[in-house]
């Protein structure tokens, strides 16, 4: 765990490097930027983004600058300054927005989502239980992925992801119930394989959690290996290890995870070892969960959250 004290140094030393005079986005090219503090207390610094992200990045700034009156352009514009890891500065540009769009659900779906990624899950809660009250009634729409999947394919609706992140944020809120019940609107929001496996994969693992193994079970009976998921792999694999046609041994990975989606499994499969009698084991995993660099992704949160708050079932 990182020294607190030794983190403000670092922070001083870089403050008076800075002249005032260099460009944000070339100064994020070439070094690290605080965002947060996990809730272990260690530092969490964005990480230099790779050229095709900053190119993409200035032209949705370029955009967001010709049409400051777009919605369009501002949530791309916000999308963008968070897959740089400038998860602040994200939020900011989410909350002037809400400022010339106010109770826009879209914007509060991205800004509580980044307000999960920085550990501010009641903040989260706020903005996306809000826009779960303002989708009432209303029709849902595909939402496009900001970085797509090889086929180009937007998996995911609208609707959905507000009821996935709001279903989150009670999660790792330690509010199961709120997050079932979020999770099983997500579910009902697409029948699209990675929609039906990613909310099934939560849905079954709460259920577990407050010792409902049956209502998990019967969760999975649509889930089977041939389904045409496009980009949520690791769920429908942690579903199939659920079912008990997978093996933990063949999912098992003792090197620390660094992409979303090996993070996801291995989380999935720490919970799966704490909810079938072997805690010991389920630490050992989160822990070196964490032990990665990939702190942004969902399972790594949940990991952290596990080992900072652990969870005892009721």
């Amino acid at each position: 765990m990182k020294n607190f004290v030794l983190f403000l140094s670092i922070i001083l030393f870089f403050s008076c490097r800075n002249d005032g005079n260099q460009d944000p986005t070339l100064l994020n090219e070439n070094q690290n930027t605080f965002q947060a503090i996990s809730q272990l207390g260690d530092t969490l610094w964005s990480a230099p983004p790779n050229k095709a992200i900053l190119k993409q990045y200035q032209e949705k700034k370029l955009e967001f600058e010709k049409y400051p009156d777009s919605l369009d352009a501002l949530i791309w514009y916000g999308r963008f300054t968070a897959y740089l890891g400038n998860y602040n500065e994200a939020i900011e540009i989410y909350s002037e927005g809400l400022n010339k769009f106010p109770n826009q659900s879209r914007l509060l779906r991205h800004r509580g989502h980044r307000y999960i990624t920085l550990r501010k899950f009641e903040e989260a809660i706020a903005d996306l239980s809000l826009a779960a009250e303002l989708i009432e009634g209303t029709s849902n729409q595909p939402e496009e992925d900001g970085l797509p999947n090889a086929l180009n394919i937007p998996v995911s609706s609208r609707h959905g992801n507000i009821y996935y992140h709001l279903g989150l944020a009670y999660y790792l809120d330690r509010q199961m119930l709120k997050s079932l019940d979020a999770f099983k609107k997500c579910l009902s929001t697409s029948n699209s394989p990675d929609n039906v496996v990613s909310a099934t994969h939560w849905i079954y693992m709460i259920q577990n959690r407050l010792g409902r193994k049956s209502a998990g079970d019967n969760y999975l009976r649509p889930i089977s290996a041939d389904m045409n998921v496009i980009e949520n792999t690791s769920y429908l694999k942690a579903c199939l290890l659920y079912k008990g046609e997978l093996s933990f041994e063949e999912l098992f990975s003792s090197k620390a995870s660094n992409t979303p989606s090996d993070t996801a499994l291995q989380y999935a499969l720490g919970n799966w070892v704490w909810y079938t009698g072997n805690p010991q084991k389920a630490t050992e995993i989160f822990q070196n969960i964490v032990s990665g660099s990939d702190w942004a992704s969902f399972g790594y949160i949940a990991a952290e959250t596990d080992l900072a708050k652990p969870y005892v079932s009721r």
